[in-house]
């Protein structure tokens, strides 16, 4: 089953995510996927994540395929303008990739090319747009084509940055303009969680749209303080660092918190899945499944 089958057919869904190197190592990409085979329903390949150049999401995700394993193809509005957006994406099509995240893309500011001249050309939400209307066979000029992608559309939310009220906006925009699923940022706050997604179900959009939560196991505290300081919009909980610092054994404690996170997130009305987003730890990926008792889903 692909992905978008298993989203139509109700069932629980399990996404990973490898980050491509800063070189044109396939192999990394190959070694990794390995720990996400047969494992999770699909796994994302991030777009130049952090605003550092790296090997292609194209070609990565190609790699995935070529392993076995279904890819999600981020593709952000930083790097390119509306041209070569339709261009890459009915090259991915032709490739055979046929999910694709639509993110505005990280700053590039905060990269190791500051000086980068970033395009926006287009929006996430238009980004979005676009690609619905290439599902429909037509180019962002109205012209028809003889074939047509058909992708599944996927999209993020941050359900702590604030304000609340214009989260649940964009979302609502989002969905609106076609997204198919919703990845979220990592959940460390299940509170704010909560409160996020009761208003998602107040709002319906939990019947339109399959949001998958974001589950990021950590080695370490510095670790989630690193993130608490330098990603914006991210809320931690104190208590995930206060025992993250007195656990005699971080990696373990860190595997524990992500599953206590995983097992309460299954109980909350609106979710369909979730997002592990294994930053530089891929080698957890079958342990964290397996402890979270959704390894015998696949």
């Amino acid at each position: 089953m692909t992905l978008k089958e298993k989203i139509n057919s109700d069932r629980f869904i399990v996404c990973g995510e490898i980050g491509p190197p800063q070189s044109c190592d396939g192999d990394l990409i190959r070694k990794k996927s390995q720990y996400f085979k047969g494992i999770v329903d699909a796994v994302n390949i991030t777009d130049n994540q952090t605003a550092m150049p790296r090997l292609s999401s194209i070609a990565s995700a190609k790699i995935l395929l070529e392993e076995g394993v279904e890819p999600i193809m981020q593709m952000t509005c930083r790097d390119r303008n509306r041209l070569a957006i339709q261009s890459d994406l009915l090259g991915a099509a032709a490739l055979g990739i046929r999910n694709v995240l639509c993110l505005t893309g990280d700053y590039q500011k905060f990269g190791d090319n500051p000086e980068a001249k970033g395009v926006y050309d287009l929006d996430s939400i238009q980004l979005i747009s676009t690609v619905a209307k290439m599902n429909d066979g037509y180019l962002l000029s109205g012209q028809k084509m003889k074939k047509a992608p058909d992708f599944l559309i996927g999209a993020a939310a941050n359900p702590f940055a604030m304000p609340l009220e214009m989260r649940l906006i964009r979302l609502y925009k989002k969905v609106q303009a076609g997204a198919h699923f919703i990845q979220t940022q990592p959940v460390f706050d299940m509170e704010l969680f909560m409160r996020w997604m009761e208003r998602v179900v107040e709002m319906g959009l939990h019947e339109k749209v399959a949001i998958l939560a974001g589950v990021m196991p950590v080695k370490s505290v510095k670790t989630l303080l690193s993130m608490q300081t330098n990603v914006p919009g991210v809320k931690i909980n104190d208590e995930y660092i206060h025992r993250m610092e007195a656990a005699p054994d971080p990696k373990t404690e860190g595997v524990r918190i992500a599953v206590e996170i995983i097992q309460t997130l299954k109980t909350i009305k609106g979710i369909w899945g979730i997002h592990l987003m294994p930053v530089l730890w891929e080698s957890i990926i079958p342990t964290v499944v397996k402890e979270a008792g959704l390894c015998n889903q696949n």
